[in-house]
């Protein structure tokens, strides 16, 4: 079921064109910024953005230019490293999977970040999220009781995503037409 809501969702957001992706990307990081959790915290874990994913490239640089200590992942086998970085264009380089990752050589430990900003390709009103297969997120997440973001266009909220007991679901989503805060089931 999981493999089939991906495949059918991540149809729809890559069918976007690249200027409407933009422009809701826009909209999306207007939401996460005011978001009193993210302007509390002072070190945020986010992602890289690639393919049709909501761009977090801008986010990152004006996170940066905030003065927030950000951190990207590097795939490392079958988990997720984080590093810190200091320059978006000039600490990244193309990773597993063409994904911009740290070139930074210092870890940093999950309990450092204060909110995770994170992926995945449907979500549903409860949280459940169907990632790109890999668990990557969920053994983080597994390890950590930090707020949790996703970040993800309107087309990716589905009405149910099965969830498996490994399963962690985030705590809010934010999509270019809302903020949705997990509702427990």
């Amino acid at each position: 079921m999981k493999k089939k809501i991906r495949k059918e969702v991540l149809a729809v957001r890559d069918r976007m064109p690249l200027e409407e992706r933009r422009v809701k990307s826009q909209a999306i990081e207007q939401r996460l910024f005011t978001l009193p959790e993210f302007q509390a915290a002072g070190t945020v874990l986010f992602f890289a953005s690639f393919r049709s994913e909501v761009e977090t490239a801008p986010m990152i640089r004006r996170a940066l230019s905030a003065g927030k200590r950000v951190i990207l992942p590097r795939v490392n086998g079958g988990k997720l490293d984080l590093f810190e970085i200091f320059n978006y264009d000039h600490d990244t380089a193309p990773g597993c999977w063409g994904i911009p990752e740290p070139r930074i050589a210092e870890q940093v430990p999950i309990d450092a970040v204060d909110i995770i900003v994170l992926p995945g390709a449907a979500f549903d009103e409860q949280g459940n999220r169907v990632g790109y297969g890999g668990g990557y997120y969920d053994k983080l997440l597994s390890a950590s009781a930090k707020m949790t973001v996703a970040l993800a266009f309107e087309s990716q909220i589905v009405p149910h995503v099965p969830a498996d007991h490994h399963d962690i679901p985030v705590q809010t989503v934010v999509t270019e037409q809302r903020v949705m805060a997990a509702k427990q089931a």
